[in-house]
């Protein structure tokens, strides 16, 4: 019987003297919550290579030059979303499959780190607009990329880069915004 109410004097005793150190529990990086403004879009033409589009009024496009001067290629600033968009224009002078396998290899480039790549095809006949949307999910460097054609003569190709880290689950607000306004450019893209 003496052992039996020994029991609970010995459990207050072990609660009491076991409790002393305290264990901290590292917390968990926190990322800052990015507020952009509604999609509001600007229309750009660029008349020396006949091409334009409705670009988000939150990018800045600047011109790209060589040494021969001013070239079609643009750079598009993304703005809050601290990015670039590559946008290049290339009179083609080689088959349109010389192009698109570029294109796809620049997309392939980036299969190692890529968890998925989705692509979507852009058929716009009655504006001779056609074209494939990629897009990476996972840690990659460029989480979009796409290619428009007219088929014939022309072709752009776009190419994303963030300069962040690339932490997809931390990206994700971002990219999903920046998504609305990619496509956005696309479906007004047209040749002049």
């Amino acid at each position: 019987m003496k052992q039996i109410k020994m029991i609970p004097l010995f459990l207050v005793f072990m609660l009491t003297f076991s409790c002393g150190e305290e264990i901290s529990i590292p917390k968990p990086p926190t990322y800052l919550r990015l507020d952009l403004p509604k999609h509001e879009y600007v229309q750009f033409k660029e008349k020396n290579c006949n091409y334009g589009f409705e670009v988000s009024k939150i990018f800045k496009i600047r011109e790209v030059t060589n040494e021969l001067g001013l070239t079609c290629h643009k750079d598009i600033d993304l703005g809050a979303l601290n990015g670039i968009i590559h946008f290049s224009f290339i009179p083609m002078e080689k088959t349109l499959g010389d192009y698109i396998n570029f294109a796809i290899d620049k997309v392939d480039e980036h299969k190692i780190k890529a968890s998925a790549i989705e692509d979507s095809l852009i058929i716009r006949p009655n504006d001779n607009v056609y074209g494939t949307f990629f897009e990476l999910q996972g840690d990659v460097a460029s989480p979009f990329q796409f290619y428009l054609t007219d088929s014939i003569s022309k072709f752009v190709s776009g190419v994303v880069y963030l300069n962040k880290t690339p932490k997809y689950d931390s990206l994700k607000p971002s990219l999903d915004y920046l998504k609305v306004d990619l496509l956005h450019l696309i479906n007004t893209f047209t040749w002049e």
